[in-house]
């Protein structure tokens, strides 16, 4: 039996410079891990909560003081002494312990930490990979990238709404030709914004944030990276949005406001629900995109349905809509709301319901997409989840920041060591 036989956490820096909890598990027969719990910007209203220590004497109140302490203390206390092989049995026991509906005693931050060090010691005393570990030895698929090459929204510095403008290298034969190609797309981004006297700098993400004047501005820029690249769009490249509809949602009015650059002055228009559709609908036949992320409100149920009934053929996914949730997926499989789901292990905070709400969107036909938050780590665990659970694409940002591309280096370590039986594409 691989018993757990330490538990300990220390604070350490997210990629925005904000502080986050990185746990470590040492066995009883030697093995020692590490995990390291990333951090959301725009977060939906239902995820899981990350405790922090709310003392603006520390990190602005920002410390992860009380997510360590309840590491080394009441979660400590559940599981040193038990076997790194009863995930779901201590990933429940933590869960019950606390007691709260969203993890609010604990942390989400501090559960899902320990809960991923068992997975990762459970692999190593089995002498596995992590991605063989959880998907056994059928696991060899590498997934499509969704590499966010324009940050906006709550992710940049821009006056852009949408937060994310995505390339998805469908057309490559393979994983490490996806990044090639998505590689030379940013470099070719990069010089054609120089060009226009755009700033080249990065937004939380690593892709760029030039003030452009308009979303549809952002799309245009885009394809012309990807012709400069030597590169087809729809034929090898398409395009994705994550509209984070959210974050410019007014539920006062409810009314989506959309704001441009006209000259030098921002200028404000409404939308309604159904024209916020409809928008969509055009940009989607205007452009070759084939994946809308959140692009209505969170809340906006009747809407998700009509706008999953209004684009059939484009992948819809819910992300802040379903929050790695079980439930709120089951929902929107019931409704008809989206057809694909944005996994992200922090929304849930364990290892466990997060491979419970992968099974249940495939089930029932979801596409899986999982995913990086903004504020990133070194940590690439979710790198050998996306293969081991064969969910077929991910998401981790643009193609700079070593917090997003070692992500992708770990995918392409995972690539070469299966050889020829690696895959490549979505499912």
């Amino acid at each position: 039996m691989a018993n757990v036989k330490t538990l300990h956490a220390i604070e350490i820096l997210d990629s925005r410079g904000n502080p986050t909890i990185e746990v470590l598990l040492t066995t009883e027969e030697g093995v020692t891990v590490k995990a390291a719990v990333p951090s959301g910007a725009s977060t939906g209203e239902h995820e899981a909560v990350e405790l922090r220590d709310q003392d603006k004497k520390r990190y602005f109140g920002k410390g992860m003081q009380k997510a360590i302490a309840n590491v080394k203390g009441p979660i400590a206390k559940l599981i040193i002494g038990k076997s790194v092989f009863e995930q779901t049995a201590l990933d429940r026991a933590m869960i019950a312990a606390d007691a709260t509906p969203n993890k609010a005693r604990f942390g989400a931050n501090a559960i899902l930490g320990v809960s991923l060090c068992l997975a990762k010691a459970a692999a190593a005393t089995k002498k596995t990979p992590l991605y063989k570990y959880l998907g056994k030895e059928q696991s060899n698929l590498l997934p499509c990238p969704m590499m966010n090459i324009i940050n906006g929204g709550a992710h940049a510095d821009s006056l852009l709404d949408f937060q994310e403008f995505m390339i998805r290298p469908i057309g490559a034969p393979s994983f490490k030709e996806a990044i090639r190609w998505g590689t030379e797309i940013f470099h070719s981004l990069k010089s054609i914004l120089k060009q226009m006297g755009e700033v080249v700098s990065v937004g939380d993400e690593g892709g760029f944030a030039p003030r452009l004047s308009s979303n549809e501005a952002a799309l245009d820029v885009i394809l012309k990276a990807i012709v400069k690249a030597g590169l087809k769009p729809t034929k090898d490249i398409s395009l994705a949005l994550d509209c984070a509809a959210s974050e410019f949602y007014d539920p006062k009015t409810q009314k989506y406001i959309e704001k441009k650059l006209q000259g030098a002055k921002k200028k404000f228009s409404e939308r309604t629900s159904g024209e916020q559709i409809e928008y969509l609908a055009k940009l989607c036949k205007s452009y070759p995109i084939d994946s809308i992320e959140d692009g209505l409100d969170q809340n906006d149920w009747p809407g998700w349905q009509q706008l999953t009934k209004r684009l059939k053929n484009i992948q819809i996914v819910g992300d802040d809509l379903f929050v790695t949730n079980p439930r709120f997926l089951q929902k929107g499989i019931e409704q008809q709301s989206a057809n694909a789901i944005l996994v992200k292990v922090n929304q849930i905070g364990t290892l466990t319901e997060t491979l419970e709400t992968i099974a249940l969107a495939k089930k029932h036909r979801f596409a899986t997409i999982i995913s990086h938050r903004s504020g990133e780590t070194e940590d690439t665990t979710i790198a050998d989840i996306c293969v081991g659970t064969s969910a077929g694409q991910i998401k981790t940002g643009s193609l700079s920041r070593t917090d997003r591309v070692c992500k992708y280096n770990r995918l392409l370590e995972i690539e070469d060591e299966l050889g020829p039986s690696a895959r490549y594409g979505t499912v």
